[in-house]
């Protein structure tokens, strides 16, 4: 065993840094926050030097805390944000330009007669939420010399001089051939975007290089975009294997296994990771606003803090001492709506309320419009699968809520199994490191075997889930076609 991994999972609200055995316990652990600003309707914007200082941060404090000797560094990505900067100097040139941006809709809107081209050959849709439009967009406001990647790259080349990224983050961006493995010409050329200015794409367990900024030098190596990580860590090795990880968002992946099959349902198709010479893929549906949204509550004043959520609904229903499932609807499109509506310019919407409607029914309406959309992306997932998810494993900090857990359940009709920790971005790309560094023979050895902290069972019947879910979808379809401009708010 070579020691102890050091992994950085830097996200959209923090960095977190774990220092983790080489028999999967975790010896200690660190978190910054990153702030995020709204620029207007559309953008989400991050500086740059924050997220680096934010790593250098959250990963000295861990190290520190650990007292073990780091035999690696690995390190997961928040996927589709990119910033410019000059290669010579490492300097940023741009804010960084969040995943939940959508300014770079006036892209996909101008290049939208080639969206069929652009599925067939990435397996994604033309949307803002990934990495190409959002180049574009940028490229006109800044200096001619300066390169735009995702984040990983910069903080990679800042860690360890390299010019790189990952297979599953290059899978994100609309630039990549599914097929081929490879950047593709005629994408670049249809983004405006020079190839020969993008990083070259190794594998998730390749070594990276070498870095100095924890201390004594030792390797980089394992690397991987965040919901791929977690996908790893709660072992979906198998087709039809799925997780949602609910985080600033709720992306729900479900294995595919060795076959790139295009989504007949709306989905992303991505990698999911690159061992060796072996490429393993993914299904990806999204919610674009799922902690986001809490975090919206609170700013209106319905909560105190996220970890409010249950006693809001437990304490504050209509007399009962519970708010249970009524007509209020709220659809989660605060930054559009993703898969399988594609639609950027949707916004949120609240629907059934009325005189009677309280303070705990529109909170947990939010949490059962974030668990009605998996539901939905779920539904989708067993079309392209040919059939049902058996059972859900989840993580990210909402699965905190007994509420929405167990909407999450009742909607797919599934048990829901929560993660042990907080962290399987984190633990998945230490699980990467061990099989690159070559203490792990497997992707089911590297990864430390768990058990479920909690597990939802289904509480009501299939008719009354199913009554639950065509509310949300009446009220989401609502949403979708006033966006596209052919229909009335609901």
């Amino acid at each position: 065993m070579s020691g102890a991994i050091l992994a950085l999972d830097q996200g959209t609200s923090a960095t977190k840094a774990l220092v983790v055995r080489a028999d999967g316990s975790v010896a200690a652990e660190a978190e910054v926050p990153v702030t995020t600003r709204v620029v207007g309707a559309d953008g989400v914007e991050t500086e740059p030097e924050e997220l680096w200082t934010s790593l250098l941060a959250a990963g000295g404090v861990a190290a520190g805390r650990s007292g073990e000797a780091i035999a690696a560094i690995a390190l997961a990505n928040q996927g589709e944000t990119v910033l410019a900067w000059r290669r010579a100097t490492g300097e940023p040139l741009s804010a960084a330009i969040g995943w939940q941006d959508r300014r770079a809709a006036e892209v996909t809107d101008a290049l939208a007669g080639h969206g069929d081209f652009v599925r067939a050959v990435t397996g994604l849709e033309l949307d803002p939420y990934f990495s190409a439009p959002k180049m574009t967009w940028l490229r006109p406001q800044v200096p001619d010399d300066a390169v735009i990647t995702t984040t990983d790259t910069w903080l990679l080349h800042r860690l360890t001089g390299r010019y790189v990224t990952d297979a599953a983050t290059a899978s994100r961006t609309l630039l990549f051939d599914l097929d081929a493995g490879a950047w593709s010409e005629d994408l670049c050329a249809l983004f405006r975007v020079d190839v020969g200015s993008l990083p070259s794409i190794l594998g998730n367990t390749s070594m990276v290089g070498s870095t100095r900024a924890f201390g004594a030098e030792v390797p980089v190596i394992g690397t991987a975009v965040d919901q791929q990580a977690a996908l790893f860590a709660e072992a979906c090795f198998e087709r039809g294997q799925a997780k949602c990880t609910y985080g600033t968002g709720a992306f729900l992946l479900t294995t595919l296994g060795s076959s790139a099959r295009r989504s007949a349902a709306g989905l992303a198709t991505c990698v999911a990771w690159r061992i060796d010479d072996a490429t393993t893929y993914c299904l990806d549906g999204q919610v674009y606003t799922a902690g986001s949204a809490v975090s919206w509550l609170v700013s209106l004043g319905m909560i105190d803090s996220p970890a409010a959520l249950d006693a809001v609904i437990r304490d504050g229903g209509k007399g009962s001492g519970t708010a249970s499932v009524g007509t209020e609807v709220f659809v989660p499109a605060l930054s559009g709506l993703a898969a399988p509506y594609w639609t950027p310019t949707a916004r949120a919407a609240w629907s059934g309320l009325s005189l009677d409607t309280d303070r705990a029914a529109m909170v947990r309406a939010v949490l059962e419009g974030i668990a009605a959309h998996v539901a939905v992306l779920g539904r989708a997932e067993a079309a392209d699968l040919g059939g049902p998810i058996e059972r859900l494993r989840a993580d990210g900090g909402l699965v905190r809520s007994r509420t929405l857990m167990q909407a999450q359940a009742d909607l797919l009709q599934a048990p829901v199994e929560v993660y042990a920790t907080p962290h399987a971005t984190a633990l998945g790309v230490a699980a990467m490191a061990r099989l690159g560094l070559g203490d792990a023979a497997t992707p089911a050895d590297a990864v430390s075997a768990w058990r479920p902290a909690a597990t939802y069972e289904p509480g009501c019947t299939a008719a009354e889930a199913e009554g639950r879910l065509a509310r949300w979808l009446q009220a989401a379809d609502a949403v979708a076609r006033q966006a596209r401009g052919s229909g009335t708010a609901p």
